[in-house]
């Protein structure tokens, strides 16, 4: 364990009453840190620890984009197959031209069924479509399929949704595999990932973090009602902190995709500020000297909250799993500043 490090982390999770599970490790020293901190469940006092699944929200994105980029190896696809090629779902108004690579960085112009250029809070979602009627991908179409475009087809970066929620259709479609048992046979199980799944918030696992969200008078809720029944191609999958690190190190060792693959995910095919970019379901920053500084992912739904990154030169993983709606890009920067000058 690294003192200085669990130090730093200790006095941020005082001041942001961070709950959940942090992991950092490199190849050459093992493990720096492993800490859990919070209840997984609060009424019953259990504690978080290393061994907790947590959501991850939108930070599943990447295994979306893993198994097309896995179909695409095989053949069956490729980045330029256009969206009508491969679904048979009705889409009156959404351009003929939308490719997969579109959908895979949010350049699509599609229009998205939780749109945060329009909506502000996630369960404002739920009102008018209750939560419970959401299991499965095509369950998402009624609320964005029949919509016109939002911008021109290529024309910017605007993260999105429900084109993930397409992609998932297309894995489906392509495989002949419900999505979730498509990712846990060729993604989770080829790297033993075995604590991380897609689980149904009525009918969790053991060892599962209880999602909470926090109100301004100290009381508190957990998030059953507040995100879909279970999750897909867009987000909602539980994993560990020692499962997310075995993907980073599957990833980058060309367990998942043949170096070409791999490096197309990871290559920056839109930018999205200073510095940043956008993958195929990661994200991507370069440092001062414009070289990789990380390859990184993250979550936010009410009472989720989650980040990891990948870090290159250092052979780094960081691992941030929270079930709150917010801490864990505090406890990010403060590794990040610890470790290297950012």
């Amino acid at each position: 364990m690294n003192t200085k490090l669990h130090n730093i982390i200790l006095n941020i999770q005082q001041k942001v009453d961070f709950s959940g599970t942090v992991l950092v490790e490199n190849r050459e020293k093992g493990v720096l840190v492993n800490q859990s901190f919070g209840y997984a469940n609060r009424s019953e006092q259990i504690k978080n620890q290393a061994k907790t699944r947590f959501g991850i929200a939108s930070g599943c994105k990447i295994f979306t984009a893993i198994a097309i980029c896995q179909l695409i190896e095989q053949g069956k696809l490729s980045f330029d197959t256009k969206l009508y090629e491969c679904l048979n779902h009705h889409f009156a108004h959404f351009d003929k031209d939308i490719t997969i690579n579109h959908l895979l960085t949010h350049t699509s112009g599609i229009p998205d069924y939780f749109d945060e250029e329009e909506m502000e809070d996630f369960e404002e979602l739920w009102v008018e479509n209750p939560m419970y009627h959401f299991r499965t991908l095509s369950d998402f179409l009624p609320l964005f399929q029949n919509r016109p475009m939002k911008y021109k087809v290529g024309d910017r970066f605007h993260y999105n949704n429900a084109g993930y929620i397409l992609l998932g259709l297309i894995v489906e479609h392509t495989s002949g595999m419900v999505f979730s048992e498509y990712i846990q046979q060729y993604i989770f199980d080829r790297v033993k990932m075995t604590e991380s799944g897609y689980y149904s918030l009525d009918a969790l696992p053991s060892n599962t973090a209880l999602g909470y969200i926090d109100n301004p008078d100290g009381t508190w809720k957990t998030n059953i009602y507040s995100l879909p029944v279970k999750g897909g191609s867009d987000g909602g999958a539980f994993v560990t902190v020692g499962d997310m690190a075995k993907l980073w190190h599957a990833l980058m060792n060309f367990e998942l995709l043949n170096e070409d693959l791999t490096q197309q995910l990871l290559t920056p095919h839109v930018e999205t500020g200073e510095n940043n970019g956008y993958g195929h379901g990661v994200w991507i920053k370069k440092n001062s000297k414009q070289s990789i500084l990380k390859y990184h992912v993250m979550g936010y739904d009410p009472g989720v909250c989650f980040h990891s990154a990948y870090y290159p030169e250092y052979s780094l993983r960081v691992v941030i799993c929270s079930n709150k709606s917010k801490g864990a890009i505090d406890i990010m920067r403060g590794i990040e500043e610890a470790l290297f000058s950012i």
